[in-house]
């Protein structure tokens, strides 16, 4: 059995509901039995039920040929009903997990208590969880004389607590962009309708947007969320000209916030950021980027506006909707 390849697989499904899970970290879950896959499922809102108790809940539908009759968001209703189930249910399964089960009771019941209810052939974990507080997963497991195994594809699992981490200290700064194959951008939508909805989703969970004075004036975007039907994050517009004109849509979003500000003392706050804009953004907050999303566009697009900017990137992951590629990155140096 290649037990890396069952946890990439949970790595992946992770990254297809990152950020989204804000504040909380993106989490994977794969479900294996003698081979079989049973589950490959992911953590996706905050509040909802976690990666591990949708993949529990997938393997017992699977094994079971019955469809559970609840809401499977529903943490609390997804453990009682988990719980009531046979201890031997998962006996010749294997659990695979991009980051250790918690521990404590939050918002959801602790997922390390609900799996230590069952017996298990092995669980293999990713990486530990870096909050204290919620730690303890792996004893917890342990106690039960159940067999874990901690760091497969240790490096890859941290990737996706990286943003978890930093926004309990400071701002996590996401630089979003979108471009054509051959590196142009401006002259109206460039990537999808799916990645455009996708944006509206970060915004909706961002603290808030940051973008600069001339995209504001140049674009005169409005900085919703509309394709999701969500409230709009309040927005700072980074700019030294303090003068706007006022019937730009963004400044006439319902429940929204607009500052205008010359500064990025934001960006010691804690959170979640999300800035979108052309090549001086990109340049000004180059410091303060911790990583880039970047909508590759199967489009040749003739005018000559693009990032004039020379810098290295390192991938972190690549993905694909139905038409664009999703290159996530942060800069090298």
């Amino acid at each position: 059995m290649d037990k890396e390849f069952f946890m990439d697989l949970a790595f992946k499904k992770a990254f297809e509901y990152i950020f989204l899970t804000y504040p909380n970290p993106a989490v994977g879950a794969v479900v294996v039995k003698k081979g079989a896959i049973l589950a490959i499922e992911a953590h996706q809102k905050a509040g909802t039920s976690h990666a591990e108790v949708l993949a529990l809940l997938k393997a017992y539908e699977h094994l079971s040929g019955k469809t559970i009759d609840f809401d499977r968001m529903d943490a609390q209703k997804a453990h009682e009903f988990l719980l009531s189930l046979d201890k031997e249910l998962f006996k010749e399964c294997e659990l695979f997990v991009t980051l250790e089960p918690c521990s404590h009771v939050g918002k959801t019941p602790s997922c390390a208590m609900l799996l230590s209810h069952f017996q298990w052939k092995k669980i293999y974990i990713g990486t530990l969880d870096p909050i204290k507080a919620h730690s303890g997963g792996v004893k917890m497991l342990q106690s039960k004389k159940i067999e874990v195994e901690v760091g497969l594809l240790q490096e890859k699992c941290n990737i996706l607590i990286e943003p978890f981490i930093i926004w309990q200290k400071r701002a996590f700064v996401l630089f979003k962009l979108a471009q054509s194959l051959n590196g142009k951008i401006g002259g109206g939508y460039i990537s999808s309708q799916e990645s455009l909805t996708y944006t509206h989703k970060l915004r909706n969970v961002a603290d808030a947007m940051i973008i600069g004075g001339n995209t504001v004036r140049v674009d005169r975007p409005k900085l919703d969320c509309r394709f999701i039907s969500a409230k709009a994050p309040d927005v700072y517009i980074y700019s030294k000209k303090k003068k706007f004109d006022m019937t730009i849509p963004l400044f006439n979003v319902k429940e929204r916030s607009v500052y205008i500000i010359d500064t990025l003392k934001i960006l010691q706050n804690r959170g979640f950021y999300l800035v979108e804009g052309g090549e001086g953004m990109l340049k000004a907050l180059k410091n303060h980027i911790d990583w880039l999303l970047i909508f590759l566009a199967p489009k040749l697009i003739a005018n000559e506006i693009s990032y004039n900017i020379d810098s290295s990137l390192r991938f972190l992951h690549m993905q694909k909707n139905s038409k664009d590629i999703l290159i996530w990155s942060r800069f090298l140096g």
